[in-house]
């Protein structure tokens, strides 16, 4: 999984046709606790997933209304289409992202 910062988010995501951001912290338990799911389903499902730490990003979780973490987003051509708060089992993460495939 790529890291992306303010400088290279335009680039990592929002010039993409389809991408998965995890907003994350190294502090967060449940953070922590999905990284073996999102390491799995980005290899499995074949999709981008860009993360975002919002303790080195906090501009970018700002600007999209990140107010707990996990959070995770789905982008299609730089748009926001979808949004999923919390930690989920890997089955239901795989399933709200090919819903927007």
């Amino acid at each position: 999984m790529k890291l992306t910062n303010e400088q290279n988010f335009r680039s990592d995501v929002l010039e993409k046709d389809f991408v998965v951001v995890d907003f994350f912290a190294e502090w967060c338990g449940p953070c922590r606790m999905i990284l073996p799911f999102l390491e799995e389903i980005q290899e499995d499902v074949g999709v981008e997933i860009v993360k975002v730490n919002i303790d080195e990003c906090p501009n970018i979780a700002s600007q999209y209304g990140v107010m707990s973490i996990p959070t995770l987003m789905v982008f299609k051509s730089g748009e926001k289409v979808s949004t999923n708060v919390g930690a989920a089992s890997k089955g239901r993460m795989i399933d709200w992202i090919k819903s927007h495939q």
